[in-house]
């Protein structure tokens, strides 16, 4: 594969194209928006200036890495002659299916279509094109410059031939690629989002206060990140939009958001984008405080 083509310049789409332009590949990186493309060109610039200061990264590579990249808003010019596309829009259904539709329009037969979806069916979104066997998932974990796993989703009809190369392709960048089967939430989120709702549930049953259940879980069970934070730092809007596709998809009450989360995201709290989710994120500020919400719990 020598073209790839990234549709979303949002936190996962530049770091997906950062990888790989860092990795010797020419990059479209697609929007609809200018001021996106723009500002995803920054936070590479920025990531790129911190792997060099980490000693992770020549100086030199910096400026041949973003040469790689090239922007565009229109999807029809982006893709024209990509050897694979990667979708990283929306956790949406509906604009994932979209967008598919039209990328098998305006792609060339024989480029694969991926998308970096953490929990929507590959096999609905294969459906909505004349490709299905060439349609995959490819869910790359955040940060994507830093983090090894690349989760490759098998949809019903994905050929054994996209899956090698998507596999193959994968350890040319440096990651370490999990074959799966197209069921809701995957793996990942399958195992991660039930958990990080049980955290919001002791919250909401005052079972413990916000530090005490991250602290639980990172000094008790060896996690990085405690659960609420890591929900803060994914988006409490995207963690109820898994939790509802896992619903959904399983029809088991295990899977029901908690109405904690569900009341966060209707009043906007939405974690790390929003400045406020069970912590408070201010600029600069490196320390976790807790949100005066829950300042109060024990």
């Amino acid at each position: 594969m020598d073209k790839i083509a990234v549709v979303g310049a949002g936190t996962m789409g530049n770091g997906i194209a950062h990888v790989f332009a860092q990795n010797g590949f020419d990059v479209r990186m697609i929007d609809l928006q200018a001021a996106q493309l723009e500002k995803a060109l920054q936070t590479i610039a920025g990531n790129l200036d911190r792997q060099v200061q980490k000693g992770t990264l020549e100086a030199g590579e910096k400026e041949k890495t973003l040469r790689r990249i090239e922007t565009f808003s229109s999807l029809k010019d982006g893709v024209a002659g990509a050897s694979l596309v990667i979708e990283a829009a929306t956790e949406l259904e509906p604009v994932k299916i979209r967008i598919f539709e039209e990328l098998d329009a305006f792609c060339d037969a024989g480029t694969i279509l991926a998308s970096n979806t953490s929990s929507i069916s590959i096999t609905r979104i294969a459906a909505a094109t004349r490709r299905p066997g060439k349609v995959i998932g490819m869910h790359f974990m955040n940060p994507v410059p830093l983090m090894k796993l690349v989760e490759i989703i098998n949809g019903y009809s994905t050929s054994e031939e996209t899956t090698g190369e998507i596999v193959a392709l994968s350890g040319q960048l440096g990651k370490t690629p999990c074959v799966v089967r197209d069921y809701p939430g995957f793996i990942s989120n399958r195992i991660l989002m039930p958990m990080i709702n049980e955290a919001i549930l002791c919250l909401q049953e005052s079972v413990a206060g916000v530090s005490s259940i991250d602290t639980v879980m990172k000094l008790g069970m060896a996690h990085p990140m405690g659960p609420l934070q890591l929900a803060d730092f994914i988006g409490l809007d995207v963690c109820l939009s898994i939790l509802r596709v896992l619903h959904n998809g399983f029809g088991y009450p295990k899977y029901a958001p908690a109405a904690l989360l569900v009341n966060m995201v209707a009043a906007g709290k939405l974690g790390v984008k929003s400045g406020e989710g069970f912590y408070v994120y201010e600029k600069g500020r490196k320390d976790l405080v807790v949100s005066p919400l829950f300042s109060g719990a024990s």
